[in-house]
């Protein structure tokens, strides 16, 4: 199953209408869905560096996501990251995650 959000309304709609969790470096916006299973869109600014910086930074927090079952059925999730974040060890990034997805 495919769990990614990819339209800019869907990001936008979960903006506005979702929870919004927040640690030093990120914010997750929590929004309940009608469907089983869950979408997460990751959510990284031009300011976070120049491209294979932004790419390696949503590659790791894929990674993380897919393979600790942070994300509950019927919840769709943006996660979107604060400046300085791309200075983190993948440890470092993972604490991050488990501490914004457990709150």
């Amino acid at each position: 199953m495919d769990h990614r959000l990819r339209k800019d309304r869907q990001f936008t709609y979960i903006y506005k209408k979702g929870v919004r969790k927040n640690t030093h470096f990120l914010t997750l916006f929590i929004k309940d869905s009608k469907f089983k299973g869950y979408k997460i869109g990751y959510s990284v600014s031009k300011k976070i560096g120049k491209a294979n910086v932004r790419n390696k930074l949503k590659r790791r927090m894929k990674e993380i996501v897919r393979t600790n079952d942070f994300a509950k059925d019927y919840h769709n999730y943006v996660l979107m990251v604060r400046q300085g974040i791309e200075n983190l060890t993948f440890e470092q990034l993972f604490k991050e995650i488990k501490e914004v997805f457990n709150k």
